[in-house]
């Protein structure tokens, strides 16, 4: 079933301006995004090299706009839960990440840039902290209001790009827009870690 990949979730962000020291690329619209270095364009696909970055994370318990809706709101009363304690935990960072984990289960993420004020212990075991070492990422451009469908679709092409066997595969779809936006900039991310973990015998 078709589902939107980002829908409306961009909706619930509330807009807080931060400064930041990377000059991050137009498609961050100011906000504040991972940071990384372009190693190679290709056809089809670039290849980037990511810093080390952290990830607020819940399970999609499905693939409907509510169970989409329902983990956005889990990650925002979890930074509102920060906030209210006196940390400073930004609601303004791009990208929204739908992760695929492996064929099976759905993920969203927010970005927690760095230098955010160490999270404390999470007694809500339904949002974790995601800690994302140095990695190589292999990244396919596509426009159009994401969804689920498009979001597969572009993942089997940057496979195909990349001459690989991608069965099984990890791979995000990341949204920097408004769903109600007149343009949209959608990235699929798959890490060359997780490419190499899927042709292992």
């Amino acid at each position: 079933m078709e589902q939107q990949l980002v829908l409306a979730l961009s909706l619930f962000l509330v807009s807080v301006c931060t400064a930041r020291a990377w000059p991050a690329p137009d498609f961050c619209h100011g906000k504040q995004c991972p940071e990384y270095k372009l190693v190679k364009k290709a056809e089809g696909f670039e290849e980037r090299l990511y810093d080390a970055s952290e990830w607020i994370t819940t399970k999609v318990e499905g693939t409907e706009s509510s169970d989409l809706m329902d983990a956005n709101s889990r990650l925002k009363a979890y930074c509102k839960r920060l906030n209210d304690a006196g940390y400073n935990f930004p609601y303004d960072t791009w990208p929204l990440l739908i992760t695929l984990k492996e064929g099976k289960d759905y993920w969203l993420s927010w970005f927690v840039p760095p230098g955010t004020t160490t999270l404390p212990p999470e007694s809500n075991s339904t949002v974790i902290l995601e800690s994302r070492p140095e990695s190589t990422v292999y990244v396919r451009v596509f426009g159009g209001t994401p969804s689920i469908k498009k979001g597969e679709a572009n993942a089997s092409e940057l496979c195909k790009s990349l001459e690989k066997d991608c069965t099984g595969t990890t791979y995000s779809g990341a949204g920097y827009d408004s769903f109600f936006s007149l343009s949209h900039h959608n990235e699929i991310w798959i890490y060359a870690s997780d490419i190499n973990k899927s042709e292992t015998p």
